[in-house]
């Protein structure tokens, strides 16, 4: 199975941050398929049709909403994809997630920590 993480602290308004994952994951050809109603957990899955079912992306979004100034955020993008190569189809995923992450105006990078 493929697995690629990522930590971040951004600086968003509540409000708007499942509106920005949505449109972020939205950019990167995955819908939102689950998301609780306490708001600490977002999951979108990519739209099937492009690639084989099992390189099929799921991404997670863990959130801790502990603190009023910050958000911070796990993003966990996997498949069942076996890594056999650097470049799998998951990694160029997770790549697409990290631009848009990067390049969001909507929220302020504090800290981004990729694993």
């Amino acid at each position: 199975m493929a697995r690629y993480t990522s930590s971040l602290i951004v600086a968003i308004p509540f409000e708007s941050l499942h509106p920005v994952l949505g449109e972020m994951m939205q950019a990167c050809n995955c819908e939102v398929i689950y998301k609780t109603d306490t708001g600490d957990y977002m999951m979108g899955r990519e739209l099937p049709g492009k690639v084989p079912f099992a390189k099929l992306v799921t991404v997670e979004a863990l959130i801790d909403l502990t603190s009023a100034k910050e958000v911070r955020i796990k993003l966990v993008v996997k498949n069942e994809e076996l890594p056999l190569q650097v470049n799998n189809h998951c990694r160029q995923v997770f790549d697409d997630i990290q631009k848009a992450v990067t390049e969001n105006s909507q929220w302020q990078i504090l800290e981004n920590v990729v694993g």
